[in-house]
């Protein structure tokens, strides 16, 4: 999509001015059923869309992404832009400064519609832990969006930006991408920067694209995998995923979790999934069933890291210097009327048991121990990826469910993780591509499939996800 875009704009078919106006105006027609945006800056869009396109009038040359309208989660930090991380106690919040990737994409002239909704801090499997609403999954609006990228999952799906940015600490990329039916990467840790990314987690966080395609995928990229020196866990890497682009199956070694089928499994995602490993076999592909020893450990290490983690990073949203400040006796109840009054149920879980996690005489037992299981993990994965190329599961268990439907229990909801979670653990790329539909009553829902690769090893994951999108 994008490269016919570029095209258009390129023959003069279109102007960048008249494809921003066409996405501003659905999503002023679509937003206010499915919430999906937070922010638009028409005024900011339209003029930068002017700028390409006296460069193109000039003659001359421009880039893919130049010109091309497209979305960021509202935890990417923007100049002078309002940036709420999904919570009220950031509603007025400025940011003095450029998110590095939103600065890069600055640069390329790509044309920013807005930013996009999001699970409080990016905590959530659903967005509806937003302070600002719950978003909605434009297949079935009763249905959630996937999270915690829900809204720039549905910017992309409804047609509201031609491309997206999310972030992703256990599946918040690859989870909305499933429920909405789209393509969604998680980058290796360390390949796209996370500076002015409001952090969640540090050492699981990362930042990848939402599209329509693999090739949009393999663009944006080749556009926003750079070496940040203001972010030191960051590798440089000379990447062009798109010349390199090529539907890869044949000869390709998959191996399939079959833990990863069991009980837990909607039977229809599981038939979808076989569906698939089928055609691999028939086109060439060798699969074999694998085992990752203390992968099922994955999900307790991550809730007990991360958790532990936004104890920390949250520490700094006090009423003081970032947050609402209210009128107070004295600053412990800044903090604590600040904190109270700005933060939402689930954020306020996470910081207590990351405290508790973090406490003395405890963070040896567990937060000692799960950075342990964590490095298990990696090492095995990585013995696992010494047999095979690619490790092929389910993205979700099932389709996306009704809003409201695990709202009882947060542990159900932080079951739905159980296939995504463990690449953050062990911190791997992967990507969710649209693998079928269930029907569910009048709807028909569509199911992700999610292919894990080796450290750094995009380009394998892009091209045997195109063999699989052309099929």
């Amino acid at each position: 999509m994008i490269k016919e875009l570029h095209q258009k704009l390129v023959s003069k078919e279109i102007t960048s001015e008249e494809l921003t106006k066409q996405y501003l105006k659905r999503i002023k027609e679509r937003n206010s059923e499915l919430n999906s945006f937070l922010s638009v800056d028409e005024k900011g869009a339209l003029a930068k869309a002017r700028k390409v396109d006296k460069k193109i009038a000039d003659k001359k040359e421009i880039g893919l992404l130049e010109g091309i309208p497209y979305a960021v989660k509202d935890n990417f930090c923007i100049k002078d832009g309002i940036t709420t991380a999904g919570s009220k106690i950031l509603e007025k919040y400025k940011a003095p400064y450029d998110n590095f990737v939103v600065g890069q994409l600055k640069k390329a002239g790509a044309v920013l519609l807005g930013k996009t909704n999001l699970d409080e801090f990016a905590m959530g499997t659903s967005t509806e832990n937003s302070a600002f609403g719950v978003v909605k999954n434009p297949i079935d609006t009763d249905r959630v969006a996937g999270g915690s990228s829900g809204g720039s999952a549905v910017a992309v799906a409804d047609d509201q930006a031609v491309w997206s940015l999310g972030s992703d600490t256990g599946g918040s990329i690859r989870c909305p991408a499933s429920f909405c039916g789209i393509v969604g990467i998680k980058p290796t840790y360390g390949r796209v920067s996370r500076s002015g990314l409001i952090a969640m987690a540090s050492s699981y966080d990362q930042i990848g694209p939402f599209t329509k395609s693999v090739e949009d995928a393999a663009i944006v990229l080749d556009a926003i995998c750079q070496k940040d020196p203001r972010d030191n866990t960051t590798v440089a890497h000379n990447t062009n995923f798109l010349n390199n682009l090529k539907p890869e199956i044949e000869g390709k070694k998959i191996g399939v979790l079959r833990e990863f089928l069991g009980d837990d499994v909607d039977e229809k995602v599981k038939k979808i999934i076989e569906e698939k490993i089928k055609w691999a076999k028939k086109n060439g592909a060798e699969v074999v069933d694998i085992e990752v020893p203390g992968i099922k450990h994955s999900l307790a290490v991550y809730y007990l890291m991360v958790s532990s983690e936004v104890s920390s990073n949250m520490a700094r949203f006090d009423g003081v210097k970032y947050g609402t400040t209210s009128e107070s006796k004295n600053i412990l109840d800044t903090y604590l009327n600040s904190r109270e009054k700005g933060l939402g149920a689930e954020v306020k879980r996470r910081i207590i048991l990351g405290t508790y996690a973090l406490s003395a005489g405890y963070k040896d037992a567990y937060y000692k121990k799960a950075q342990q299981v964590r490095d298990l993990i990696k090492q095995n994965f990585r013995k696992v990826f010494e047999e095979v190329d690619l490790i092929l599961t389910p993205t979700m268990t099932g389709p996306a469910f009704k809003i409201g439907e695990k709202n009882s229990n947060p542990l159900d909801l932080y079951l739905v993780d159980i296939f995504t979670v463990p690449v953050n653990v062990a911190m791997l790329p992967a990507i969710s591509i649209k693998a079928g539909f269930v029907e569910e009553g009048s709807k028909k829902l569509p199911i992700g499939m999610q292919l894990v690769g080796p450290w750094w090893q995009e380009q394998s994951i892009l091209n045997t996800a195109l063999a699989f999108e052309k099929n």
